[in-house]
């Protein structure tokens, strides 16, 4: 961030991926406009997506072809303070389990049945594991093939059919996959926070995992620097570790959107062939509360929530 410092910070502002995200901003905002912390704001803001048991983030989303809802989280604050929670079932709100993973242990992630036992511990409830009708629906047909493909752009085509937090309609070709939302705000302080929860991959094999609870893959925040978070196919976050990459060429001080195409590069460059066949995009929040994203293939938005309040959707720019 070199030759910066005079620049004039914009707060509080917070940034979330997808159209879905302008819901998710509105619960955020409301706790930074108040003078309230950065990681506060993330974790409702996630809570109130994961809420909604029919949209894809949370247990309303499509199962793993063994039909089991799985649940990935993590969240990360200004002091690189962070939990996390993988293969997480019958819990309604794995962010929050992941930021009593971040506060009252010595670990940064638990993962299946032990970040089961850890929450029920700490009082939250242990939900049906019944699939809500909608997955159920997907999951029958699904079977009919059992065929796994992730598509590109669902959570977009999804949001398209459905304002949230009204159940989603099905897609014209019937299908549904997954669903991520990520987000990263900047207080009145001036302190960054991050956040991502997400019910992955609908029918995946049982036990997937993929970037959106691993830190420095699906979020990293560095309260010098800015935070990011990403969506769509966690592998190949997972190759670059993405969203920590995003913060270094931040570092280095390329603008946001800069920054997440500098990470898109490299990460089509490894097979610009097979890149045509998947999407990932990246969402970035410096510490200045610029913000900017960019995707490997185009249909990638994200919301934002600026210093005067003012709420919109941008479209991401892309590779191809």
């Amino acid at each position: 961030m070199v030759g910066q410092e005079a620049k004039k910070t914009k707060k509080p502002i917070v940034v979330s991926t997808w159209d879905s995200g302008m819901e998710v901003n509105k619960v955020a905002y409301a706790i930074l406009e108040s003078g309230g912390k950065a990681i506060d704001a993330v974790e409702k803001g996630a809570n109130s997506i994961e809420n909604t048991i029919n949209c894809c983030v949370g247990l309303g989303g499509n199962p793993d072809r063994d039909g089991f809802v799985t649940l990935d989280a993590c969240i990360m604050d200004d002091n690189y303070n962070c939990g996390s929670v993988a293969f997480l079932q019958k819990i309604r709100n794995p962010i929050s389990v992941a930021r009593k993973v971040m506060e009252l242990t010595p670990h940064v992630m638990l993962v299946g049945d032990g970040a089961l036992q850890f929450a029920l511990e700490h009082g939250f409830k242990l939900e049906s594991g019944a699939l809500s009708p909608t997955a159920a629906e997907e999951y029958k047909k699904w079977l009919e093939k059992s065929e796994y493909k992730p598509i590109i752009n669902i959570e977009q085509n999804q949001s398209k059919k459905h304002t949230h937090p009204l159940p989603p309609k099905k897609l014209e070709d019937g299908s549904f996959n997954h669903d991520t939302m990520g987000l990263v705000a900047l207080d009145m302080s001036g302190n960054l926070s991050g956040a991502c929860t997400t019910s992955s991959q609908g029918f995946k094999m049982h036990g997937r995992v993929g970037d959106s609870p691993i830190i420095g893959a699906g979020l990293y925040i560095d309260n010098e620097v800015g935070g990011a978070t990403s969506s769509g196919q966690g592998e190949e976050t997972i190759r670059i570790v993405g969203s920590h990459l995003v913060v270094e060429y931040m570092r280095q001080g390329f603008s946001p959107q800069k920054a997440c195409r500098k990470t898109i590069d490299r990460l089509v460059n490894i097979n610009p062939q097979k890149a045509r066949e998947f999407q990932v995009g990246f969402l970035a929040l410096n510490k200045y509360g610029e913000h900017g994203a960019y995707a490997v293939q185009p249909g990638f938005s994200y919301a934002v929530t600026d210093e005067n309040g003012h709420a919109k959707v941008i479209q991401s720019p892309s590779y191809f």
